[in-house]
């Protein structure tokens, strides 16, 4: 086993990444967890759970985290083809236009912090600014870079943000206790890493984006009735 020491630099930048104050939005978003407990497959804190695992480990670890990888690694070379061509692949693999909205925005709010900041280097920052309109994780796989990421610590810090955004909509959907959310995040951490390593041994050619009821309850939420949350 080898074990890779981080420096103090960059787990605050990872830290930073995962912070649910980044302002890119995310908090305004369920990502189909309001619209499942509109059609009540959550009704409480255990279906909540099992929800948050099942998008974790049948969506998230076979798509979006593996093309996180993956578009690090672009980066790392700068091959601005690949990059490019990778992002609109991405793009068109969103199951709803909620959810293509979603990573879009969270890209460009994510793209424009980049830039303000000045994070990672001019050539690299103006192929990030090429890529419009630029997918969430293309943008997180720049700033992962751009602060010397390791891409499994990027990769966790990701794939724990967004557990820790599903529970956090779980808490004011469902509703949840906070306790009861606290109780989601623990439970799965042992499901983050194992998500994270299945990532890094997924190719490109392998990754796979089907996710048929998400896509159904996504398309349900655009005209929810009452609802919190923009996906």
């Amino acid at each position: 086993m080898v074990i890779i020491m981080m420096r103090v630099a960059e787990l605050t930048a990872l830290l930073h990444l995962a912070s649910p104050a980044l302002p890119i939005g995310a908090f305004s978003y369920s990502q189909g967890l309001e619209a499942a407990i509109e059609a009540q497959l959550i009704t409480n804190a255990d279906s909540a759970r099992d929800w948050i695992l099942s998008g974790l480990t049948n969506v998230l670890a076979s798509g979006e985290l593996p093309f996180l990888a993956h578009q690090i690694e672009r980066w790392r070379v700068h091959d601005a083809t690949g990059l490019a061509e990778a992002n609109s692949e991405f793009l068109a693999s969103r199951e709803s236009l909620e959810l293509r909205r979603e990573t879009e925005q969270m890209g460009w709010s994510l793209r424009q912090l980049c830039a303000s900041l000045e994070w990672g280097d001019a050539a690299r920052r103006a192929t990030l600014d090429r890529l419009t309109p630029v997918a969430q994780p293309t943008a997180f796989a720049f700033a992962a870079f751009a602060h010397d990421v390791p891409a499994d610590a990027a990769l966790a810090a990701y794939a724990f943000s967004w557990v820790e955004n599903q529970a956090a909509a779980a808490l004011k959907a469902v509703p949840l206790g906070q306790l009861a959310g606290q109780r989601i995040i623990v439970a799965l951490r042992g499901a983050i890493d194992a998500a994270v390593a299945r990532a890094l041994a997924t190719s490109p050619d392998d990754i796979n984006t089907f996710a048929p009821q998400l896509g159904i309850l996504s398309a349900r939420h655009e005209s929810q009735y009452s609802r919190l949350f923009r996906s």
